[in-house]
């Protein structure tokens, strides 16, 4: 068990609280398919990252916001087996909600959507695409998350379980904790995880006069 202590943690959404995989494949495997381009690496392009920087680069004339929309009416569409990762929901039940929030790249009415789908609540500091200039790999999401709490992003840590976000979070000036839930080991070493688990089961919290003080099982 790897002792650590930290001010607060900012954690992705998708793959790390709640299984939203099989709704984003459906939903990108369908897109790319409408228009002619290969679902299989469109699914693996789009994760941890904004829609609209997925888009941008697969189809840089196209009418971005028209096709953003559509892709984020049809993830809000598209529920069905979204559902809360192990260990997720003990591990927010322990956390005090001064000291944690949500930095995703889905956008707001989406990430509202999954989270009621999986029954957990929403942070009033969340941080979603909706509300930044530049999403991950960019700093600003988890620079944000960490401000409206109140903390510096370094005295953070990061929660997260694609290359894009693990990027975002360092660059941040976070420690980051990656999970293996949706991408290979290999690829979050690579974008510099600082700890790799399983996931939310793999993490303990408790709380204490300096912050929180959380153990590994790595």
């Amino acid at each position: 068990m790897i002792s650590i202590r930290c001010s607060a943690l900012l954690f992705d959404l998708d793959g790390v609280l709640i299984d939203s995989t099989p709704a984003v494949a459906r939903v990108w495997h369908g897109w790319a398919v409408e228009r002619g381009l290969d679902p299989e690496t469109v699914v693996r392009m789009a994760h941890g990252r904004p829609s609209r920087n997925t888009i941008r680069e697969l189809l840089p004339n196209a009418d971005i916001d028209r096709e953003d929309r559509e892709v984020e009416r049809r993830e809000i569409a598209d529920l069905d087996g979204v559902v809360l990762l192990p260990g997720a929901r003990d591990l927010l039940n322990v956390l005090p909600p001064e000291r944690w929030t949500i930095a995703t790249s889905c956008t707001r009415p989406l990430a509202v959507v999954r989270l009621r789908a999986a029954g957990l609540p929403i942070p009033k500091n969340m941080v979603t695409s909706t509300d930044v200039k530049i999403g991950k790999p960019d700093p600003e999401p988890y620079l944000k998350a960490a401000a409206k709490l109140g903390f510096a992003a370094s005295d953070c840590i990061v929660v997260e379980d694609a290359p894009a976000g693990v990027r975002a979070g360092k660059a941040a000036g976070a420690r980051v904790i990656a999970f293996v839930t949706t991408m290979p080991r290999r690829d979050l070493e690579e974008a510099g995880a600082d700890w790799i688990v399983q996931d939310c089961a793999d993490i303990t919290a408790s709380k204490d006069d300096d912050g929180l003080r959380l153990g590994l099982r790595c």
